[in-house]
């Protein structure tokens, strides 16, 4: 009996020795660009937003009405970090693009106008940071030289 206490002892105690656990509040961090040649994807010629405001909301596990949303507006960078001020457990939370200060690339890029974040220090994750995936709009119509970038992008000269 004294071994089975002994060997408990051995594997529990150093893991909850060396157990972090992740207190609120947490940040959520990501950019919001501008897809300037209208592809779906960032490029080479993809601007970031000054300005451009992002939500996070979060619903229920039964993902009915939302629960909780917090704002954020972008800097220079078209980097938002936005503050949740408490662990939202099992809840569906999204960052979400709210609206974009460019008047030439407003409309919310679908598909890329939303990303999941986990707001729980239940996960295993060692940091109150929590990245979101780069959310984007599209321009009202491509700049010039955008078909020759996306050549550049399709060649596949072997």
């Amino acid at each position: 009996m004294a071994r089975l206490f002994l060997l408990l002892a051995l594997c529990i105690l150093p893991a909850i020795a060396t157990a972090r656990i992740i207190s609120s509040p947490f940040e959520v961090q990501g950019r919001v660009y501008c897809d300037t040649c209208r592809c779906g994807f960032e490029t080479s010629a993809t601007k970031y937003i000054a300005g451009a405001k992002v939500r996070i909301e979060c619903k229920g596990p039964d993902a009915t009405g939302i629960k909780f949303t917090a704002e954020g507006v972008t800097d220079s960078t078209g980097t938002y970090k936005i503050s949740v001020s408490y662990d939202r457990g099992d809840d569906i939370c999204d960052a979400v693009l709210v609206s974009s200060p460019d008047p030439f690339c407003s409309a919310p890029n679908r598909g890329r106008d939303r990303a999941r974040v986990i707001l729980t220090g239940a996960n295993g994750l060692t940091s109150n940071i929590r990245f979101a995936n780069n959310m984007g709009f599209l321009r009202k119509q491509s700049l010039a030289g955008c078909t020759q970038l996306l050549k550049m992008y399709l060649d596949t000269d072997e």
